[in-house]
């Protein structure tokens, strides 16, 4: 490498730390991590000496020991920083290190769906996501990629089939779906790192998520639309211990929670616990709401056999103010599995798909 294009790289480097910095900073501010100074940095010069590109260079390797995946996944998608731009440095940042870890890869994983979900219509129809067009997309940060997909990765689209096929989230933890694909790319070492696999990892990922929100937006829906039938019969507690809630909990309180697990996760849908909660909770409002009906339907049918006998024997006693009802259900555990996988919500608003 001659003098010439060395100080053309050296510049390109720097370029690319003055745009990461704040990012880089902002994210460390919102986790509370230890931010080490890097004077050239924080003053963005620009004619820094070999020695602060070295120090630039050792400033961003010690924060990107110290940030989670799990944490670049929820800023990325809460934050104007997270733009297409900025994804493309951070996906060659990550992407030249060398040799990569198990968090490397799941940041990368995450961060190429990321970007492919910016830089795509949101109204893509799932026919149109071939490994072609993926593979056309992702050209800025790999290059030319030659598309011969090994046969290991054959499973991606039998996983994705299986997933399709599922009406709820609670059915999708029950036949491990999720569990299957991260296995499948855990297994795949440093083989996930040729291109043609991570092409197909994209899909995959990509087209998982939209299958994740169309069910997640169904039991959400489903236990709005059960709520309000529950309320409409006088019912407005319900015992929510199954779904690690309390034994009397009111039905608005529901709501509120239900409205803020569409923001929640829409920042963030790797974390199992509060999904298998949504999963559970929707299970148990259908349970009420079905023997609140049997039980209605009962009464009336009674009501009809003695509709003559209360008119002639009607009590002249006063009647007790009515108590809430509480609606009680099975506490049987659910055995849905926990929701685990590495990717996050992209950029396409979930109103139609991701």
């Amino acid at each position: 490498m001659n003098a010439g294009t060395q100080l053309n790289d050296l510049a390109t480097e720097w370029r690319s730390a003055l745009t990461l910095h704040p990012l880089y900073v902002a994210l460390a501010r919102e986790f509370v991590i230890e931010t080490p100074a890097c004077p050239d940095l924080e003053s963005g010069s620009d004619s820094p000496s070999e020695e602060s590109i070295e120090q630039a260079r050792n400033w961003f390797s010690t924060m990107d020991d110290r940030i989670h995946v799990h944490q670049l996944r929820q800023f990325l998608q809460t934050t104007p920083l997270g733009d297409e731009a900025g994804l493309q440095l951070l996906l060659v940042r990550h992407l030249k290190k060398f040799p990569r870890t198990p968090a490397d890869r799941d940041k990368i994983d995450f961060l190429l769906v990321q970007f492919f979900s910016h830089a795509t219509p949101s109204r893509l129809e799932d026919s149109d996501c071939e490994l072609s067009y993926v593979a056309q997309i992702l050209e800025p940060v790999l290059g030319t990629v030659h598309l011969m997909v090994p046969d290991w990765l054959e499973p991606l689209d039998q996983i994705l089939q299986s997933a399709n096929s599922c009406d709820r989230l609670s059915s999708l933890f029950a036949a491990r779906v999720l569990e299957q694909g991260r296995k499948l790319k855990v297994q795949s070492g440093d083989n996930y790192f040729l291109p043609s696999a991570m092409v197909a990892f994209t899909r995959f990922s990509f087209l998982m998520r939209r299958v994740f929100f169309r069910l997640m937006h169904g039991d959400l829906n489903a236990i709005l639309d059960g709520l309000r039938t529950l309320e409409a019969q006088g019912i407005t507690t319900l015992d929510c211990r199954r779904a690690h809630f309390s034994h009397q909990e009111p039905t608005d309180r529901l709501r509120m929670i239900c409205h803020s697990w569409k923001v929640m996760f829409h920042a963030e849908y790797s974390s199992g616990q509060p999904l298998k909660m949504l999963a559970d909770l929707r299970t148990v409002v259908e349970e009420v709401v079905a023997r609140s009906g049997q039980k209605a339907a009962a009464a009336s049918a009674g009501a009809v056999g003695s509709a003559a006998s209360n008119q002639t024997s009607a009590s002249p006693a006063a009647a007790e103010t009515p108590r809430p009802k509480v609606a009680k259900f099975n506490m049987e555990k659910s055995s849905g599995p926990e929701f685990d996988i590495s990717a996050g919500h992209g950029a396409h608003d979930e109103g139609d798909v991701i």
